[in-house]
Parts: C-alpha cells; structure tokens; sequence
C-alpha cells in the first residue's frame, strides 16, 4: 500500500511519510509509531530518549567543525487528526491511511490524511539521516496529542530540551513563516436533564444535516463555512413552534474540527409533523441560500425515527437546551486590531452530544490575548450554568508572543530569497501551535514556524500540494546549512 510515495520528491521525505501513513496514530494511540522510530533511530546510532510524559527526543551530534554551531530542534507532533466520511469504515487504531495523487496534490481516500504534521515529523526524520548536509548539533522532538489538547507540550520536561532555535514544522502555508499564535483552552459542559414519557399522540423524527466541508477550527473560523452543530441547532429552535422535544443529539467529532454533520431526533405531535417537515424542507433552501458559494453540498433532511422514543427532554428542558446552544458564541468574536486580517478571538461549538437526558458539549476558545481566551470561555460558563449544567475550562495554553526582531528569522529570510527568491510573508496565525506552550517552558528559545501547502486540514477533505513539499525541503535544508555557518 501507497507504494507510489516512494516514488515522489523528495524520496527521503516521502519514504518517512509512507512509514506515518501505514503506523496507525491517533491522538493517544501514538505508542507503535514511538516505538518504530526509536528502533529506526537505534539502527542508526542516533541518541534517543523520551520524558515523562513520553514525548520523543532523537539527537544527532554537529557534522565535524560545526561543533560551536548553535543547536538546532526540529519539532512536530506525531499524532493525527482521526476523521473519516460517515459511510466510510475506518479504525484509526489499526488501519493504515490510504493515499492517492490527485491533480499536482496528495490525498487519502475518505479519510484525513495526516499530512498535519506528519509531513514536519517526515522532513525531520530525513534531515537527521542526510549524511550530505553540514550542520550544528541537532534535535528533533516529537511530542503526542497535541490534536487533542497540547498534551505532549503542556507535560513537555523542563531542562530537557539543547538547542537555541526551534524550527516548528506544522504550518500549512507555503511562501510564509509564522511567528506568533493563539493560546486557548477547552470548555466542557455537561448536564444530566430531565425527561417525560412521550404522549400518545407524539412521534419521532430524525433529522440530519450533512454535506459540509469542515476543517481546522483556527486557521479555517473566518472563512464562513459551515458549523453544523450550529445550523442544526437553529433548525431545533425554528421547530419549537412546533412542540418539538429533543430526544437525542449527536454532533462533530473533535473540538478542533468545524462539525461537518450534526444528527438530532426529536419527538412532537403527529398532527405537527407535515407542518414541521415543510419547515425543514424551508429551512434547508435558507441555509443553502446563506452558505452560497462556500458551503454548497448541505443537505437537511427529516425522516420517520427508525425505532419509536420512549421518553424525550421536559419541554421546559427541551427549551433550555436549545436556547442555550443557539446563544452560545461560535466562530469570530473579534478581529485583531494590531495584525490586520488576523482573528484575535474566536469559539467552535466543536462537538455536541444528547442521550438518556446526558448532555455533553466540547467548545474550544481560541485568542491571540490570553485575557480574552480567559473572559471568553467565562462568558460560556456563565450562559450554561443558567440552566444548571456543570462547566470546567482545562488544558488551558498560553499563545506565541511575536519577536520579529529575532535572529533566526533574519537568517530565515535570507534563505528564502536565496533559495527560493522572494521574501516570505511573515504571519501570526489563528491556531494553537506548540511554540506559545513551548516558550513558556523555554523562554531563551528562538522560533519559527512554516511548512508545505495543506488544506482542509482535520477533515477527510485534508490535502497537501506536492510542488509546495518540495520548496519546503528546500528551505529546512538551507536554513540548516546557514545556521551551522
């Protein structure tokens, strides 16, 4: 399987990325990926160890006469996003990504591909076993669960790591370096809400939204793409009119991934059901209208409920609920008055989830300022305390302070136009990138950020244009060069 990356430039890059491709790993299933590159790394003499945590150091000494070289680490996060198509089987503990070439871009089938960050894990693996390439000491830290809360950073040792500059490799934009990014923090809500029989004369009806495109809830929130927890719940409020009542609701997957689909069933009076059914058939021709040009593929549909409910919310829960997801913040709260196109702040109603009364949300707040990561994720504790729900803020991380003045992105720039001609643009970007959590536990390090061109990132839509991995390589490698001069 995906033999054909053997045969992309450049060969060393592409063979790694093969090996991330078949080694299953996502976030908290890292362990045999760890475990295939310590024996890769034993294989080849290199120095190797992992802290408490278990995230991975592998180190290779200076070429001969670049001893003095400052220390270089390269750093990217082994896990990947897990979402596959709703009617495509796949286990992400076990089975292999499936890739094709597509049209100059490389995607997988149904599945996200993983090029987020395996591509920046791949491009260290091959600088460490490039005997060509004259350099200072280096280190490559490969760190675990950052999709899933910045784990591997947050747990990351302290006085663990050498060198001077860092070099993130998970952006996803080419002709740009990054070097500055939002902090943010999960918020987790959760109620146990009361329910009633269903009434003779009610039925049960499913409905779904489906069709959008998803995508990375940072770089991808101001876009204006489709939430589908957002858009389902507004189809839930339209229908109160109706004396609907939820009985279940699944939507999203990750609190870092806009929803693509959202599912609800709902019990209301049979005599209500022609009525409700030509609201939906309404609502979907508003939403399609609304989403025009950026989201194109939703449906909504509603159909009679597979098995009948035997107990849905209290109406006055029902209300509750509904009116509390509809009034919670999601997608830009404020643009950045001093990085002009940049979102400050933002919120995605990640993933939503009813069931036997048991109600779950994920959100997760993103801010370039962490006083407003802070008042932001308060205002979402406040609004869903109203309705007597149990509200935590965890996994909290701080963002990356810009320094653009810094010596490594002076020398960045120089080889960017040496290499590939032209200045780079030099960005602050709307995600929780490692570096803030990084800095604070490495307040001497100097960092940059950049990669290959990826879209669609945290969806199976995710895909990464070839020519854009090359020019990569080409830079990591120049800048390594320069930096042992």
């Amino acid at each position: 399987m995906n033999e054909h990356l053997d045969q992309l430039a450049p060969r060393p890059l592409w063979r790694h990325f093969r090996t991330l491709c078949e080694t299953p790993r996502p976030s908290g299933g890292e362990a045999a990926l760890v475990a295939r590159l310590e024996a890769w790394a034993e294989a080849r003499g290199l120095a190797h160890d992992r802290d408490a945590f278990g995230n991975l150091r592998i180190r290779k000494p200076a070429t001969p006469g670049h001893e003095a070289a400052p220390g270089v680490i390269f750093q990217g996060h082994l896990d990947m996003v897990a979402q596959a198509n709703a009617d495509h089987p796949h286990d992400f503990t076990r089975d292999p990504i499936e890739t094709r070439v597509d049209d100059g871009w490389l995607r997988a089938r149904h599945t996200t591909l993983g090029a987020d960050n395996g591509l920046g894990v791949a491009a260290a693996l091959a600088i460490l076993e490039d005997e060509a390439l004259e350099h200072g000491p280096l280190e490559a830290l490969f760190t675990l669960e950052e999709e899933t809360g910045m784990g591997g950073a947050l747990n990351l040792a302290e006085g663990w790591l050498e060198g001077r500059y860092l070099l993130n490799l998970d952006s996803e934009d080419r002709g740009e370096v990054f070097i500055g990014c939002a902090g943010g923090a999960d918020v987790v809500v959760e109620a146990q809400l009361p329910g009633a029989p269903l009434a003779d004369d009610e039925v049960t009806l499913e409905l779904a939204l489906t069709g959008l495109q998803g995508g990375h809830s940072g770089i991808d929130i101001h876009k204006g793409l489709g939430n589908a927890n957002r858009l389902l719940v507004r189809v839930l409020r339209a229908l109160e009119a109706e004396e609907a009542r939820l009985v279940a609701y699944r939507g999203g997957t990750l609190r870092n991934a806009l929803p693509r689909e959202a599912f609800a069933t709902l019990a209301l009076p049979a005599e209500a059901r022609e009525v409700a059914e030509a609201r939906v058939a309404e609502l979907e021709a508003i939403l399609r209208a609304e989403l025009a040009g950026v989201d194109e593929a939703l449906a909504l549909t509603v159909s009679q409920a597979a098995a009948p409910a035997d107990e849905a919310l209290t109406a006055q829960a029902s209300r509750l609920l509904v009116a509390a997801l509809h009034a919670a913040p999601c997608g830009v709260e404020r643009m950045s008055q001093e990085v002009p196109g940049v979102v400050e702040t933002s919120n995605n109603l990640g993933v939503v989830s009813l069931e036997a009364g048991r109600f779950r949300l994920a959100a997760l707040v993103r801010s370039l300022r962490d006083s407003a990561t802070v008042d932001l994720a308060d205002r979402i504790r406040a609004l869903f305390e109203l309705i007597g729900a149990r509200v935590r803020v965890e996994n909290g991380y701080p963002g990356w302070t810009p320094r653009p003045d810094s010596e490594l992105l002076a020398r960045f720039r120089r080889v960017h136009r040496e290499r590939l001609g032209g200045e780079p643009a030099v960005k602050v970007i709307h995600a929780g990138l490692e570096c803030g959590i990084l800095g604070g536990k490495y307040p001497d390090l100097e960092m940059i950020s950049f990669g290959p061109l990826i879209r669609g990132a945290h969806s199976p839509d995710e895909r990464v244009e070839l020519a854009s991995v090359e020019e990569f390589w080409t830079l990591l490698r120049g800048l390594v060069e320069d930096l042992a001069g």
